[in-house]
């Protein structure tokens, strides 16, 4: 149980925006129900979401009851926040789809188990793909004035830094999370919503909109952008890593997190892990001490692998990754192996050439990890040429069938991480 879940987020340094001064009292004094919203836009959350699901699973274990909102109808529309220009509207069918196929990501995190604090999911094209629009524009539209709109950052930068503009389809967007917010506080009784710093102004829309139509005061809170080496970390500028295995392999994710470079990764196991203050504490000591180590990165990888992936399959990947560059390669099972590997370049030899034997000379300067044949012995001459992860010193070495990693692949390096993967068909 958390007992100030406002303070765990000023250590973490997940406060970035808030409406109300007198937030951290209310949320040590009530127990309040909180939003925040995922946008279908693909068929998987990115490890930027993670921040949002992550603060919500805080919020529940301080007795706050989190509401994850996926955007079926404003992902429809398209958010300008943070975009430079249009975003490429979906289908009804595309979104339906993307949404369907995020609901066991959030599971993973959040409890959905019945009880005061049961985390829900809702889809909100279920309100909004019902609205009549002069409905809509009598009785929300009035609360906003065409000038407080355009004062939003988010439109704002549209307007005037960027060439293309901002159609009225995205304009209206404000309109629509501002009734998201309202429909919740009618529905669920929802008065906080979460979201990152590019959200302030959606967000403290739906604070006003609430405030004018229902004479209630709401709550909202927002966190800082997540960067990784300099670069926003989102779909729109391509760095995004996918939660889901079939769009970012977990050995890829695990690579992500454990690649971290040590300016970012105190931050990195303040925002995406529930360690305590203490063992952070430690780690950063560690780092500091013998950066070389990498301990740091290490416990970063595991605890959000685990957290997105479970885990066991934490374990298989943490397994790969340790055995890339020993012997034991040969003890991983095939699907470890490739994935592994995934990004090393590959050629086939055909079986039958292995019968007498190929010279590892020859394999060296086949596959391009040597220039050249002399290149080629030079190189294992003098210990930097590997087969399977073991050393081969042997300029005359051959290799044959029984060398084969599950009977069909052949591990080559050169030096410490150029790697070949030879397949034999």
């Amino acid at each position: 149980m958390v007992t100030d879940v406002f303070q765990e987020f000023e250590w973490r340094g997940l406060v970035h925006q808030v409406t109300d001064p007198e937030l951290s009292k209310i949320l040590r004094d009530q127990n309040l129900v909180v939003y925040a919203g995922f946008d279908p836009t693909a068929p998987s959350l990115t490890a930027a979401h993670l921040i949002q699901i992550i603060r919500l699973r805080w919020l529940q274990m301080a007795g706050h009851r989190p509401i994850a909102v996926a955007g079926g109808g404003t992902g429809l529309i398209g958010d300008p926040s943070g975009r430079d220009m249009e975003r490429e509207l979906l289908s009804q069918e595309q979104v339906a789809g993307n949404v369907d196929s995020i609901r066991g990501q959030l599971s993973a995190i959040l409890d959905f188990e019945p009880g005061d604090t049961q985390a829900l999911l809702v889809n909100n094209a279920d309100w909004l793909t019902k609205l009549n629009l002069t409905d809509f524009l009598r009785d929300v539209g009035k609360h906003f004035s065409v000038n407080s709109m355009i004062s939003k950052e988010a439109v704002k930068t549209r307007l005037t830094e960027r060439e293309q503009g901002i159609s009225f389809t995205e304009f209206s967007y404000l309109l629509l999370q501002a009734f998201d917010f309202l429909h919740l506080f009618d529905t669920q009784g929802c008065r906080m919503q979460i979201g990152g710093s590019d959200q302030w102004g959606n967000i403290t829309a739906g604070v006003e909109l609430i405030r004018r139509v229902r004479a209630e005061t709401a709550y909202g809170l927002t966190c800082p952008l997540i960067e990784y080496e300099g670069r926003k970390m989102s779909k729109s500028e391509g760095t995004a890593v996918w939660l889901s295995p079939d769009m970012t392999s977990p050995y890829e994710f695990y690579q992500y997190w454990i690649n971290t470079p040590d300016s970012q990764v105190s931050q990195f196991l303040r925002f995406f892990t529930f360690l305590e203050k203490q063992r952070i504490q430690e780690l950063e000591g560690e780092l500091a001490k013998d950066p070389a180590q990498r301990e740091a990165q290490k416990v970063l990888a595991w605890e959000v692998t685990a957290l997105v992936h479970g885990e066991a399959e934490a374990q298989r990947v943490r397994n790969a990754s340790e055995t890339l560059f020993d012997e034991e390669i040969a003890a991983l099972d095939e699907p470890s192996l490739l994935e592994i590997l995934a990004e090393a370049p590959t050629s086939d030899v055909p079986r039958s050439r292995l019968v007498d034997g190929v010279s590892l000379v020859d394999l060296l300067t086949e596959t391009g990890l040597t220039p050249s044949k002399s290149a080629a012995r030079t190189d294992i001459s003098s210990g930097g040429a590997y087969v399977n992860n073991r050393r081969e010193a042997d300029p005359e070495h051959r290799v044959r069938a029984g060398d084969l990693l599950h009977d069909k692949y052949l591990v080559l390096r050169r030096g410490r991480k150029t790697y070949h993967l030879v397949r034999v068909v």
